[in-house]
């Protein structure tokens, strides 16, 4: 029996609180539907706000969303998590999110989200940032969330970096 031969999907993270204002939702949901129609895989916290909006926007395009939830109840996700991952861990769940990825897109959000940032950009892994934190050191704008312009261009930066591209 010879290896099988497939293309392993892209899989980019969507992080954001979960509680969101209507505007930020319709920007989720175009996210989940820019990231689906791209064949991404959609992973995030698995809840509501940012997270479920995301998930419902992939759902919409027939993309793939996998949820990794705080509890360890599957039960607990969002209707659009298709692939619900109970971990009983809470907040630690966070580094779980962001590591299955190859990239994150980061909208809106609290500190939960500020530390999936944190994790993420820890562990190199790029994040592209719609309507969220800006970090500064020392007085200094720190540059390392790219920020993006709309749904449409985090989603074309999150996977130009997903893939190793440099942007221009």
């Amino acid at each position: 029996m010879g290896k099988p031969n497939f293309e392993k999907k892209l899989t980019i993270a969507v992080i954001g609180g979960g509680r969101c204002s209507a505007q930020e939702a319709v920007l989720a949901e175009t996210v989940g539907r820019e990231l689906a129609k791209r064949g991404a895989i959609l992973v995030c916290g698995g809840l509501t706000g940012v997270m479920e909006a995301a998930c419902r926007g992939a759902a919409i395009e027939s993309g793939l969303t996998i949820g990794i939830l705080p509890s360890d109840d599957p039960t607990d996700c969002n209707p659009y998590v298709q692939i619900p991952v109970a971990t009983g861990v809470g907040y630690a769940r966070n580094i779980a999110v962001v590591k299955s990825a190859q990239a994150v897109i980061a909208i809106d959000g609290d500190y939960g989200t500020l530390t999936e940032i944190g994790f993420a950009l820890k562990s190199n892994i790029p994040v592209v940032g719609l309507n969220t934190w800006s970090l500064y050191r020392n007085g200094q704008e720190d540059k390392s969330v790219i920020k993006a312009e709309d749904a449409v261009d985090a989603v074309e930066k999150a996977i130009s970096l997903a893939k190793g591209q440099k942007l221009d």
